[in-house]
């Protein structure tokens, strides 16, 4: 009796510790200051000084918030197991990159790659620096690490079917010319593109949850809809035990971090812009800037998952992290497009053809297995140091 009031009876200041709630008024102090005098931030009046020090104002209040979308999530994945949980964590993330993405497009100048230059970082980030990381510092903890390779190779398939039609496919139709898709194949694609992702999401929250759940030693050996029941069973008790009002408590808070980011994304696209003409950077650092501020935290957590031996997660976490920015990102840049005539351009050179193409073939050959291998982390971040290098010496 004790234990049930003690659940049904959670302090709030367990739930919302000091520290979460002195950086959701530090965020929304900031919100407040630059929607008084954010007005007066623009490409003509900006100064290097200026820009530089709104920059970093707005990347600490956005990486803030970021890392405390994170938390909540996390402990959101927590109680409500997987998929659920990851999947949380990656639509939060992943909705405030879309965020980011359509501020820059509906910003002053004209930026018609940002959706494809954020879309291939990220690929870069994820799919090499961090997997590979995962790979290798989990490889040198714990030796190999298991995975659930059916699950794993769902991922690697809709990451080539989602990167193929939107990245790919561009470069090799009439189109509207010069890699542009006409109204009709934006449309179309964008409905394809979402169709397939809301059924990817059905099936993985539904009838297949047992192919990104972390497999135990055994569990191979049990008939899955066994183990799919398992799962359903344990997942019942952490929402029995958990309790509901914990939930929505961290819902809300959830909901308050992300809107910081939503109101402070133009400002930051207008100072982001302003610095790589200024400092007259390669165009590519705008879409890998959005990557990086975005995707830090939840990378931080994969990195985490993998130390605890708990490598399907780290998998869930960034494989899933790349089919939700494809499958969120394409379809929203090109509705932004079409509805604002502004250009998008999806297609890639051919030099970011070739890593993409080696990105995948060497995805395929890590996660062919059941088992993970370091030396194919070492590999990853490679790659990934030669996508860096030709940014700055194409």
């Amino acid at each position: 009796m004790t234990k049930n009031n003690a659940m049904n009876n959670l302090s709030l200041a367990s739930i919302f510790p000091a520290k979460t709630r002195i950086r959701l008024i530090a965020v929304w102090l900031i919100v407040i200051l630059f929607m008084t005098l954010g007005g007066a931030i623009s490409g003509d009046t900006l100064t290097p000084l200026l820009a530089t020090t709104v920059f970093l104002v707005l990347l600490l209040t956005i990486v803030g918030a970021a890392f405390g979308v994170v938390k909540e999530a996390d402990e959101l994945a927590h109680k409500l197991g997987e998929p659920f949980g990851t999947l949380i964590l990656t639509l939060s993330i992943v909705s405030i990159e879309v965020i980011l993405i359509s501020a820059v497009m509906l910003g002053p100048g004209e930026n018609p790659t940002i959706g494809k230059d954020s879309i291939f970082s990220v690929m870069m980030i994820i799919m090499n620096l961090v997997i590979g990381l995962c790979i290798l510092l989990g490889g040198l903890k714990y030796g190999e690490q298991e995975y659930n390779a059916q699950g794993t190779m769902s991922y690697l398939a809709m990451i080539i079917m989602l990167g193929g039609i939107g990245l790919l496919l561009p470069n090799y139709i009439q189109g509207a010319g010069d890699g542009m898709f006409s109204n009709t194949q934006a449309i179309g694609l964008a409905a394809f593109i979402i169709l397939l992702y809301a059924l990817f999401l059905y099936f993985q929250m539904k009838g297949y949850k047992h192919l990104y759940v972390q497999p135990k030693e055994g569990s191979m050996e049990i008939p899955y809809k066994q183990r799919d029941m398992a799962n359903i069973t344990s997942e019942d008790e952490n929402h029995s035990t958990g309790g509901k009002k914990e939930i929505w408590i961290r819902s809300i808070i959830l909901i308050g971090m992300i809107l910081p980011i939503v109101l402070l994304s133009h400002n930051m696209a207008v100072v982001v812009d302003y610095g790589i003409k200024a400092a007259n950077l390669p165009t590519l650092l705008g879409g890998v800037l959005v990557a990086v501020i975005v995707f830090t935290p939840e990378s931080m957590t994969a990195i985490k998952a993998a130390l605890n031996n708990e490598f399907q997660r780290a998998i869930n976490l960034c494989h899933g992290a790349f089919v939700s920015t494809v499958g969120l990102t394409v379809p929203s840049v090109l509705i932004i497009g079409l509805i604002t005539g502004k250009t998008v351009l999806f297609g890639m050179t051919s030099t970011e053809t070739i890593l993409f193409v080696i990105t995948l073939l060497l995805s395929l050959m890590t996660f062919l297995g059941k088992r993970t291998t370091p030396i194919m982390g070492i590999m990853h971040l490679v790659l990934f140091a030669v996508f860096t290098l030709l940014i700055f010496n194409p």
